[in-house]
């Protein structure tokens, strides 16, 4: 076992006495992924249905760790949009701003290919979309006074008037102390360029506390500002900014989070036998950020959010597959069991 390092509490802290843990702007959607996988789409007949969307995926995430969460987005006046918000509802999930689209907008549909446990591709219907049709006036004061933390999902910025609404939202978070937390959750559908994409995306992380994203992620979002490809240039430059702490994320290479005090800590996945590529970054988040919350050992924040990546691959769906705290401790001694300690200070 190593030995603990900081508390995280000591970096960051969040209010008090707030009704929501968490308030997550941010897209939901739909998935089908097969049942009959291993095959192309083009082959698959059979396709079993989930709430997706990153942030939504988050959200239910949280949730089930035992968080009071709230969302902020926009769905389709449809079937499909009641079955998201039903969901929502049954899993504890705050929908009151939650908005339904009255001018045909439809919810995101993602068909998903598995063809093995490493190659995984999406297929996106995302043409006039509910979720980018959010508009400003559904981000009210009140709502962001009430949450302890806001996630900010950066796919949120790709169209006005939901760019609007997510620029709204940081600056009553700012107003209001609270904590911002930016997954930047790059997906190429509806961005016309990479300029564009730097722009949005820069001007949320520099207010951000929080900033959470892969290596080309972090790239993209510093495509303006001029520095290298370079993982402790991003976190020095953003610790400049507001944040206290960044989580950059290297896939199979495992992920570290940069801490505002100077120190920095890895972890590696756990080797866990993966049935799909997609949907463990969502699990990583959940259980990541329930961990600084609750203000724990860094090093224990990295460990539930790379088990719960793990079980979310090891998955067929991602939103239904979030587990509970049990679970999750349960799945890190039995693999710590097989494998040994897979945090690895840096």
């Amino acid at each position: 076992m190593h030995n603990k390092s900081i508390l995280t509490k000591d970096i960051i802290t969040f209010p008090t006495n707030r009704k929501f843990d968490m308030t997550l702007l941010g897209r939901v959607a739909i998935d089908f992924n097969p049942v009959d996988y291993f095959q192309t789409l083009a082959e698959s007949t059979t396709f079993k249905k989930y709430v997706g969307g990153s942030p939504a995926n988050t959200a239910v995430g949280l949730s089930r760790l035992g968080k009071n969460v709230g969302f902020i987005s926009a769905v389709s006046k449809d079937r499909f949009g009641e079955y998201v918000t039903k969901y929502f509802e049954n899993e504890g999930i705050d929908t009151s701003h939650i908005m339904t689209c009255q001018h045909g907008e439809k919810l995101g549909l993602t068909f998903t290919e598995i063809l093995s446990k490493d190659e995984s591709s999406i297929l996106m219907y995302r043409n006039q979309i509910a979720d980018l049709a959010l508009e400003p006036s559904v981000v009210d004061e009140e709502y962001i006074q009430n949450s302890k933390s806001l996630l900010i999902s950066g796919t949120a910025l790709a169209q006005s008037p939901s760019r609007d609404a997510v620029l709204k939202a940081v600056s009553l978070a700012k107003k209001n102390h609270t904590p911002i937390i930016f997954d930047i959750d790059y997906r190429s559908y509806n961005w016309t360029n990479t300029d564009e994409i730097a722009v949005y995306y820069s001007l949320v992380a520099r207010e951000a506390d929080i900033i959470m994203g892969s290596r080309e992620e972090f790239d993209l979002t510093e495509k303006l500002l001029g520095l290298d490809s370079n993982d402790k240039t991003s976190a020095d430059y953003w610790f400049k900014q507001n944040a206290k702490i960044i989580v950059i994320k290297h896939g199979k290479e495992g992920s570290t989070a940069y801490l505002s005090n100077g120190e920095d800590y890895s972890i590696k996945p756990f080797p866990i036998d993966a049935l799909k590529s997609f949907g463990g970054g969502d699990g990583y988040a959940a259980g990541f950020l329930n961990g600084v919350l609750n203000g724990w050992d860094i090093i224990e924040c990295l460990e539930m959010g790379s088990a719960e990546a793990a079980i979310l691959v090891a998955s067929h769906g991602c939103s239904d597959f979030m587990p509970h705290e049990s679970e999750v401790r349960t799945f890190i001694k039995d693999e710590k069991a097989k494998y040994g300690d897979m945090v690895a200070r840096v």
